[in-house]
């Protein structure tokens, strides 16, 4: 019955999130989600108390899963170089799935400067990507392949910081072929960025 009722809860979140990325968060109802989710907007109350709980709970679940997949790409490598590279790619997944993505996490971030629960989601999301980034420049200057001198927390906000504005800009654009550009174009940034010496 446990599972029954986290399978349920999953597929609504899963609709709330094609919801937003179709009406936006502004638009978005709850008849919306259900319509997405193929539920009467009872099932969808049953699980949820109101849109404010679906839609955090949507803000924690795709940064939660976004950062997991980021951490499993960069443990699967052994070196600072190779960790680096596949930090960024696994950001930069593909045009349509990074468009869809940052559709609908800018709407939650225009949304976080007024709601402290948004803004708390996102910056352990944050906390986990700087991680990320720590963990990655400090195995670089222990391998002597980036610079010594490196403030390894300022340098991991930093890389993140160009991560998304690389990707945001990318979607500003409104230009698809534009996106491996971007992606090579942050590597090369991060990588100068980490090499540089202070």
């Amino acid at each position: 019955m446990k599972k029954k009722a986290e399978e349920r809860k999953d597929q609504v979140l899963k609709a709330a999130f094609q919801a937003v990325a179709n009406h936006g968060f502004d638009a978005v109802t709850l008849q919306h989600i259900a319509d997405q989710a193929g539920v009467s907007k009872g099932v969808v109350h049953y699980y949820f108390q109101n849109k404010e709980t679906i839609l955090s709970q949507l803000l924690e679940s795709i940064t939660a899963k976004i950062y997991e997949a980021e951490h499993r790409a960069i443990t699967e490598k052994q070196t600072a170089i190779e960790k680096l590279n596949a930090y960024v790619h696994s950001v930069f997944l593909s045009p349509e799935k990074n468009k869809k993505f940052y559709r609908v996490y800018m709407d939650f971030l225009a949304q976080a400067s007024r709601n402290p629960l948004y803004r708390e989601i996102n910056y352990h999301f944050y906390e986990n990507c700087w991680g990320i980034g720590c963990e990655i420049i400090t195995l670089g200057k222990k391998e002597g392949t980036f610079s010594a001198n490196l403030d390894v927390e300022k340098s991991a906000k930093m890389m993140r910081a160009m991560i998304d504005g690389c990707l945001i800009q990318w979607l500003m654009c409104g230009q698809d072929d534009l996106h491996d550009f971007y992606k090579q174009s942050c590597l090369e940034s991060i990588s100068t960025l980490l090499t540089s010496p202070e």
